[in-house]
């Protein structure tokens, strides 16, 4: 039976900790729950917004000011939030997006030393004042997350990675750093789970967030008693 109500779920986490197999497990999830599921992710998720992906993410894109990455980043966002987001979810289609607003945050935020509280400023114009429903953070040492990059795509040659995972460590610590202070502020949407284990022991702890969301929501919408 389907759950009614179609949410919004963002995954975030620096590179390397797993987000693209957990979110696979997720639309699996609520499809089995006879939901329709859409999977997007940023910077992308619509032909304008991929276009910017591949400047932001191009290795000849190094000498790129902090404020420019931040405001392409709002640029993708915003094309992504009201061509595609928005309607998905007025259509009652789910939504889960690998990455959102929250990794501006961290990334331009703490990554690139810029000011946290204009960025979310900026970023509640971008979305419309758009939040998710529920947010998962993948949480892993930068160490071992970075392993796990260089070992999909190759070390060589070491162009395959692209222009924000050939960041030195200490960049990916200061994003993480961030991430978990963020969480820190934002409890009840925000939930950490570590992705150090195996896909199936960090699938097994979102599981939980989401049967928690799944049924606060039939609680809430009276289907079940108190």
């Amino acid at each position: 039976m389907s759950i009614g109500k179609a949410f919004f779920i963002t995954v975030e986490g620096i590179d390397g900790s797993g987000k693209s197999t957990q979110i696979e497990k997720m639309r699996e999830y609520f499809e089995q729950k006879g939901n329709q599921v859409y999977v997007t992710r940023e910077p992308g998720g619509t032909t304008i917004s991929e276009r910017i992906r591949e400047i932001l993410l191009d290795t000849e894109s190094a000498e790129m000011e902090p404020l420019t990455e931040l405001f392409l980043f709002l640029a993708s966002r915003t094309q992504h939030t009201f061509e595609v987001i928005k309607p998905k979810l007025k259509r009652g289609i789910m939504v889960i997006s690998d990455r959102y607003a929250d990794s501006s945050i961290a990334f331009q935020g703490e990554g690139r030393s810029l000011e946290k509280g204009l960025v979310d400023y900026l970023n509640k114009i971008a979305t419309g004042g758009l939040t998710p429903d529920l947010t998962i953070l993948l949480d892993i040492e930068p160490e071992v997350a970075m392993r796990r990059v260089k070992e999909k795509k190759g070390v060589i040659p070491f162009p395959q990675l692209d222009r924000m995972e050939q960041e030195q460590l200490e960049f990916h610590n200061k994003v993480r750093k961030a991430y978990l202070e963020w969480a820190k502020k934002n409890p009840l949407r925000i939930r950490l789970v570590s992705s150090r284990g195996s896909p199936q022991e960090t699938w097994d702890k979102i599981k939980k967030e989401l049967d928690r969301l799944v049924y606060t929501n039939i609680k809430e919408s009276g289907k079940i008693g108190n």
